[in-house]
C-alpha cells in the first residue's frame, strides 16, 4: 500500500479513487497499519461534523435514515471516542445528556483493537466492517454545515445554558406528566384519557406562568433566562403533516418552528421549559394520532393504495389544525385563570403576565430570526379525502392533551 489509510479514505469521497478499488487497498494493508488510522479518521469525521453544527442525536438519527444500522453504531462509537478527549468542563451538559441518551460509551479496549472488537461484537466479517466504515465517511461528508445551536466539545460550557438563570420543568412535574401521558396512550376510553389530559395540561401549564413570572421577577443581579433551540426529528412517511402537528403544539406553547424537509427535523425556538413541554406533547399526539388513524382507515392493497394514502394525509392534516385550536383555548383559559386563585407565591392579575409573555415571544422571534434570517413559509398539507379530514378531527378531540401546553394566545398565521 503505497499511500496511508487516510489518504486512501479521502481520494475516494474526492472521487479520484474508485470505491471498490478504495476498499480493496485497505483490505490488503496490514490490519496492524489500518486499524488505528481508520478508527481515527472516523472520529475526526465526526468531530468535525461537530464544529458544523451538527449534535451527536442529530448525526446518529440523519445517519441513521441515509444508512444502515451499523453505520449509525460506528457514528454511536465515534461520539463516545471523541468525547472521551474533553475535559468535562469544556463539554455542554446536552452534549452529555444526547450521548447518555445513545448510550455513547467506550466499550472497546483500546482503538488499535476497535474495528477488530467492532467485528466480532457484530459477528461481521472484516470485509462488511471495512466497507461500513468507508460508507460512514461517506455518508458524513454529504452533511453540509447547519445552524449551531448549542457549542461544539472542546468550548467552555455555554453561556445562556438553562442551569444558569432560567428553570427547568421540574424533574418530578415531567414524571407526573409522563405518567399521565403513558395512560392516556394505552388507555382505549376517550374519556379516562380526557381526565388524564386535563391534569397533565393543568401541571405544565400552571409551571410554565409560574416559571416565566419567577424569571422576571428574580431581581437584576440573576442572569436573566435566554431563549434556545432544539432540533426535533420528523420522520417519514407524511413527514409535512407530522411538521404542522409540531408547529401546532409549538405555537400553543409560546414557541416557534422551522421545518428543514431534507434533514428531516424541525428547529424548536423557545424556553427550556416551553420546549421540554412541546417535545413531551409531540410524541404523545404522535402515537394516539397514528392508533386512531389506524382504527379507522380503510383497506389498503394494491387497489386501494392511492385512497389509503390520500385518507392518511387528510387525517392527519385534520388532526393538526383541530389539536392546534384545542391547544389554543387551554392556553387561552389558562392565561385567564392565572389571577388571585393562584399560588400566592406567584399570583399576579392577568395584566401583569400579558406583557411578560409578550416579551418573551418577542425573544423567541429575535432568536429564531437570528438563526434563520431567511424562512420560506411552507405550503399547507393537501386534503384530499372526506372521510380522512373527519376521523382526523374526531381524533384530535378526543386526544390526551395532558402534556405541556403553557399559556399564551396562539398565533393563528403559521
Amino acid at each position: 500500500m503505497t499511500t496511508t489509510a487516510r489518504e486512501t479514505i479521502e481520494a475516494v469521497l474526492r472521487g479520484t479513487l474508485g470505491y471498490e478499488a478504495g476498499l480493496d487497498a485497505l483490505l490488503v494493508a496490514p490490519p496492524a497499519r489500518v486499524d488505528p488510522a481508520l478508527t481515527a479518521a472516523l472520529r475526526d469525521a465526526c468531530a468535525a461534523r461537530w464544529q458544523g453544527g451538527w449534535q451527536p442525536v442529530e448525526l446518529h438519527r440523519t445517519i441513521s435514515r441515509r444508512g444502515q444500522p451499523i453505520h449509525a453504531e460506528l457514528v454511536t462509537d465515534a461520539v463516545a471516542a471523541q468525547l472521551r478527549r474533553f475535559p468535562p468542563a469544556t463539554v455542554d451538559p446536552r452534549w452529555r445528556e444526547q450521548a447518555r441518551a445513545l448510550d455513547a460509551r467506550v466499550w472497546w479496549t483500546d482503538d488499535a483493537a476497535y474495528l477488530g472488537e467492532f467485528a466480532a461484537r457484530r459477528r461481521s466479517d472484516r470485509v462488511a466492517v471495512l466497507d461500513a466504515v468507508l460508507t460512514t465517511h461517506a455518508l458524513l461528508a454529504e452533511l453540509p454545515p447547519i445552524e449551531m445551536l448549542v457549542p461544539p466539545p472542546g468550548t467552555t460550557a455555554a453561556p445562556g445554558r438553562p442551569d444558569v438563570g432560567a428553570a427547568r420543568v421540574d424533574t418530578r412535574l415531567l414524571d407526573r406528566v409522563r405518567a399521565l401521558l403513558a395512560k392516556a396512550e394505552s388507555t382505549g376510553y376517550p374519556a379516562e384519557a380526557e381526565a388524564y389530559s386535563a391534569k397533565a395540561q393543568e401541571l405544565v401549564t400552571r409551571h410554565s406562568l409560574a416559571e416565566a413570572l419567577l424569571t422576571v421577577r428574580a431581581g437584576h443581579g440573576n442572569v436573566p433566562a435566554q431563549p434556545l433551540a432544539r432540533r426535533i426529528g420528523v420522520d417519514h412517511p407524511y413527514e409535512g403533516e407530522r411538521a404542522a402537528l409540531l408547529d401546532a403544539v409549538a405555537r400553543a406553547n409560546r414557541c416557534h418552528t422551522v421545518w428543514s424537509p431534507e434533514f428531516g427535523f424541525s428547529t424548536v425556538f423557545g424556553f427550556d421549559v416551553d420546549i421540554d413541554a412541546v417535545d413531551l406533547l409531540h410524541t404523545s399526539l404522535l402515537v394516539q394520532a397514528h392508533r386512531a388513524m389506524a382504527r379507522t382507515e380503510p383497506p389498503g392493497g394494491k387497489a386501494g393504495r392511492k385512497r389509503l394514502k390520500a385518507y392518511r394525509q387528510s387525517f392527519l392534516v385534520a388532526y393538526a389544525v383541530r389539536i392546534g385550536e384545542r391547544l389554543a383555548d387551554v392556553t387561552r383559559s389558562a392565561l385567564a385563570g392565572s389571577g388571585a386563585d393562584a399560588d400566592p407565591a406567584t399570583a399576579t392579575d392577568r395584566a401583569d403576565l400579558l406583557p411578560v409573555l409578550a416579551a418573551r415571544d418577542e425573544q423567541v422571534r429575535e432568536a429564531m430570526h437570528r438563526v434563520f434570517p431567511r424562512t420560506v413559509r411552507a405550503r399547507g398539507g393537501r386534503v384530499d379525502s372526506r372521510a380522512g379530514w373527519e376521523s382526523g378531527r374526531d381524533a384530535a378531540d378526543r386526544a390526551d392533551l395532558h402534556a405541556p401546553a403553557p399559556p399564551t394566545p396562539v398565533r393563528a398565521d403559521g
